[in-house]
């Protein structure tokens, strides 16, 4: 613990940071931006848009050809699947790319859905983004499969473990799991969901999406089988990734056309990838890295994802506290002592979630509003079509940014 301690000393400030960032220079209404849509999609970096312009203007082609750009492309198509693969935890044999989480999941549904039989369960949260409980209910509609679903709290916006162990059953096939709520910022305990899998000889998938922006990933001490993560929530391009157990990948029918290759990771993606987004998702993870020194890229990563938890903490507890004495305003989710990401959900009574996101903008205070796809758990609040008001806090975000965002909310609810 003391090594982390001395080197998050030495992590990028906040100031440092920002300047990396172009979007932080727009004005709207003659005030700088304040971005807290970043649960939706971070802004990204220069090195990022360099690596990507880099990629297109220089090394564009496709692989395994014999001409100096294809080989290029084979090269950061390799370091490319090295850098996910230290951000995760993972070996770059087990990296597969794809579109979208979404679309990875969906891909790999299908998967193992041939290997499933009629009556076979698969268990999936209340608390989860639907991207990973539709693909999984599509099972249901075409394989027999049974979907059990596990509750959770609307008190806490936390899960319901009882209930959890209780829907993993000897029939059980797959546990489908998010590591963090993209609508409330709740930690889920993923270990006890994947040994709660694995204990029935379940396979356990895990949505990464809204936790890996947040908190490093480490999918061998998780002991996961599936995880799924997108580049643009950390500071990337519209590119996902997933994790795949090295067996797992090497064996499961995964659709694909007859001459594409049959080796792992390259078997679980189908036709030609977005190169630029690999090259861009790479350098995001380099980013992030470059923000601590370190031996390694993963010791680097692990101090950076420190430091940033200790200012994402402080800087929901200031919004929470904040947003928390105002009138009207109901806040959503874990308090700021509970197992969290930085994003916060709330409404402001009388007032349409959708109108509240469009007078902060007035000001210059981006958020979001709606269900964010995790429509089940916003249906389990009471809330109706219109959702939540989210407020993310990223690695550029500044306490005078929560300040404003607070004091934009006050004024609105008081002009009700």
């Amino acid at each position: 613990m003391q090594h982390h301690r001395t080197a998050s000393a030495q992590v990028a400030s906040v100031d440092e940071i920002r300047s990396n960032f172009p979007a932080l220079d727009r004005l709207h209404n003659g005030l700088p931006v304040a971005y807290f849509d970043g649960p939706g999609g971070t802004q990204t970096p220069r090195c990022v848009v360099d690596a990507i312009a880099d990629y297109l203007y220089s090394h564009n082609a496709n692989t395994h050809w014999n001409f100096p750009t294809s080989a290029e492309t084979d090269e950061m198509i390799a370091e490319s699947r090295a850098a996910i693969a230290d951000f995760l935890g993972a070996t770059p044999a087990e990296i597969a790319f794809g579109a979208n989480s979404t679309t990875l999941a969906f891909h790999t549904s299908r998967a193992l859905g041939r290997t499933f039989a009629s009556g076979d369960e698969i268990v999936v949260t209340e608390l989860d983004h639907h991207a990973n409980v539709d693909p999984w209910l599509a099972l249901e509609r075409e394989r027999g499969c049974v979907i059990r679903r596990v509750k959770m709290n609307p008190a806490t916006g936390e899960l319901d473990w009882s209930d959890f162990e209780s829907q993993v059953t000897r029939k059980t096939k797959l546990v489908a799991i998010g590591a963090a709520s993209n609508a409330l910022g709740t930690i889920n305990d993923v270990p006890r969901a994947i040994q709660l899998a694995h204990s029935v000889g379940a396979l356990a998938f895990v949505d990464a999406v809204h936790y890996a922006p947040h908190h490093l990933v480490d999918v061998a001490a998780w002991d996961c089988d599936f995880l799924v993560c997108s580049a643009y929530k950390f500071y990337g391009p519209h590119i996902g990734a997933m994790y795949c157990r090295g067996g797992l990948l090497q064996s499961l029918p995964f659709a694909k056309v007859a001459p594409a290759s049959n080796a792992a990771p390259d078997r679980a993606e189908t036709g030609t990838q977005n190169h630029e987004g690999m090259a861009g998702a790479a350098a995001a993870v380099n980013f992030l890295a470059s923000l601590a020194p370190g031996d390694t890229r993963r010791e680097s990563l692990t101090d950076a994802f420190e430091a940033l938890h200790e200012r994402g903490s402080s800087l929901v507890e200031l919004m929470w506290n904040g947003l928390s004495k105002i009138d009207g305003v109901t806040l959503f989710g874990p308090s700021p002592t509970a197992a969290r990401t930085s994003t916060v959900g709330f409404t402001v009574r009388g007032m349409a979630s959708s109108e509240v996101a469009g007078r902060l903008a007035e000001r210059a205070v981006f958020v979001s509003s709606g269900n964010f796809y995790a429509m089940t758990a916003v249906e389990r609040l009471g809330l109706g079509d219109e959702g939540l008001v989210r407020a993310g806090c990223a690695c550029y975000t500044t306490p005078d940014e929560v300040t404003r965002l607070v004091d934009g909310v006050r004024a609105i609810a008081a002009s009700r």
